[in-house]
């Protein structure tokens, strides 16, 4: 299948699938959002970092927060949380859901079943993400990691070709057991070679992966 009649089978899909979900989900999403916001009077989702998107464009991805408001900034600037930055740099900037003290009761939840990623689907109807796709990054992740691994670079272009995924290559084959840069290998190879059949098997895997928790660094 030529690339062009592939987006457009796939954008269709994309919307279609979103919005059943939503329908579906809906009841849950409500419900969740009301324990964040009683829990400490905080914004429901999280305001940073933005993302980077297809055609490099920074976009708010949607996620239901699931740690303290404003916990990026708080990490990167707080002197409390000095000890923890440093391991969560030292760890290619992931922390144990146990051992991170920004996470509040209601987001280990969230985190255990990855539901803080619902939103996301809105994200998708917006045209800001597809179902299937490479992770999407921000800036000072992909900053850090290129000043010690510069010649990572040459992945970038390919990834941003394509809408940023839900689910995708690096969450259904391993997550956090591979290396950031194995995952740009990974997602720049899939961006190459998207294809329906590739998809398709991708969200076959997803419920198994959300289900055993594999490759989630908890």
């Amino acid at each position: 299948m030529s690339k062009m009649p592939y987006k457009i089978i796939k954008r269709f899909l994309d919307v279609i699938f979103s919005l059943i979900l939503l329908t579906i989900l809906h009841p849950i999403l409500f419900s969740i959002a009301f324990l964040i916001w009683i829990n400490d009077r905080g914004d429901i989702f999280v305001k940073d970092p933005l993302r980077i998107g297809m055609n490099k464009d920074e976009f708010r991805m949607l996620k239901l927060r699931s740690m303290i408001p404003n916990a990026h900034k708080e990490i990167l600037n707080n002197p409390k949380y000095s000890e923890l930055k440093r391991k969560w740099e030292s760890n290619g900037n992931k922390l144990k859901i146990d051992e991170d003290i920004r996470i509040t009761w209601i987001g280990k939840l969230l985190r255990k079943t990855d539901l803080d990623e619902i939103p996301q689907l809105i994200n998708v109807l917006r045209g800001e993400m597809s179902i299937v796709g490479p992770r999407p990054m921000y800036k000072d992740e992909i900053e850090r990691h290129l000043s010690k691994h510069p010649k990572d670079t040459r992945y970038l272009s390919d990834i941003f070709s394509v809408r940023p995924g839900i689910t995708g290559i690096w969450q259904v084959s391993g997550r956090n057991q591979i290396s950031f840069s194995e995952r740009l290998r990974m997602d720049s190879k899939y961006s190459l070679n998207a294809n329906l059949l590739t998809d398709i098997k991708i969200l076959l895997l997803t419920p198994y992966i959300v289900l055993t928790r594999k490759g989630a660094y908890e």
